[in-house]
């Protein structure tokens, strides 16, 4: 834990043991740990001053901010029963799942040609597809993945058995899991 003015034992801090979260007591507090608050301090500056101030390694925290910022929540571009077509290859789908980010083997992986292999920090959908010969289940990375305008109906013969199609022509889950 990084231990701030507003976080750290009484026993360090007497005087701003039984801070609020006001605004106006808390300016006491920041100026008495000599926080550079004027608008020109720069980021990098005030966290190596917060470093030296509580006695923590700049590359440790550095290196947490890194770990937090790979963690931040993905959106997906496409949604559960959206039409898409794959971006280089003649086929296309209706998307049943959604992983935030790759999570298929390594070897599935490494089977990709280098030269398309896309980057795995990105959503990933499972689709019903569909090509001119049969069809099948793909593992597709939003990367190469487009919206499918065409309006055709997708003839894959799982559909009915997950998806509802609306009198628009769009497709509906049948049934919708809840955590």
């Amino acid at each position: 834990m990084i231990v701030s003015p507003l976080n750290r034992p009484a026993a360090l801090c007497p005087e701003h043991s039984q801070l609020s979260d006001s605004p106006r007591e808390l300016q006491p507090a920041v100026r008495d740990f000599g926080f550079p608050f004027s608008p020109a301090a720069q980021s990098a500056n005030r966290l190596t001053w917060l470093c030296n101030l509580f006695s923590i390694e700049l590359p440790g925290v550095m290196s947490q901010i890194r770990s937090m910022d790979r963690l931040a929540i993905k959106k997906a571009k496409f949604s559960i029963g959206q039409v898409v077509r794959h971006r280089l290859f003649p086929f296309r789908g209706i998307i049943f799942d959604v992983d935030p980010e790759f999570a298929n083997t390594d070897e599935w992986y490494e089977a990709i040609p280098v030269g398309v292999r896309p980057s795995k920090d990105q959503p990933f959908y499972h689709l019903l597809a569909e090509n001119s010969e049969t069809d099948y289940i793909a593992y597709v990375s939003e990367q190469n993945l487009v919206e499918d305008v065409s309006d055709e109906p997708v003839r894959h013969p799982q559909i009915r058995e997950l998806f509802l199609k609306t009198p628009d022509g769009h497709y509906e889950p049948r049934y919708q899991v809840r955590h």
